[in-house]
């Protein structure tokens, strides 16, 4: 699998976990083939993954006793949920609000959606075509 990589931000992860905990997440992360490095010279940390090593270390860190553990298991929660969810595209925003309404005025698309005449005229056009 190619899939893409997913970046999540750990704001002061040693000040919320500690320094012990952040290495033994850190070596965790490491052998689900995800890395958690530091953002510069910052206290900001990041953790770099494909989305299914990321529920893999979110599941191993679950397991983990430590209450520490739990700031990073919340935060590969939220964002691994997030890339799932794709976005929809202009076209299917278009197509989706003229069969809805199909007495929707061209001008009202494009104020609605911020697209040009052309895309909502090719929307209305598609719709009216099925």
């Amino acid at each position: 699998m190619t899939d893409t990589k997913i970046t999540i931000q750990l704001p002061s992860l040693i000040h919320r976990i500690g320094g012990e905990n952040a290495k033994i997440a850190k070596q965790l992360a490491t052998g689900c083939e995800c890395q958690i490095k530091r953002i510069r010279r910052s206290r900001h940390w990041q953790i770099t993954g494909e989305p299914a090593s990321l529920e893999k270390l979110m599941v191993t860190l679950a397991g983990f006793d430590a209450e520490a553990m739990r700031f990073i298991v919340k935060k590969l929660e939220s964002g691994v949920a997030l890339p799932l969810e794709k976005p929809e595209t202009m076209e299917g925003v278009l197509k989706r609000l003229v069969s809805q309404n199909p007495n929707v005025t061209l001008a009202e698309l494009m104020q609605k959606t911020n697209c040009s005449i052309s895309q909502a005229r090719a929307a209305r056009f598609a719709v009216d075509s099925f």
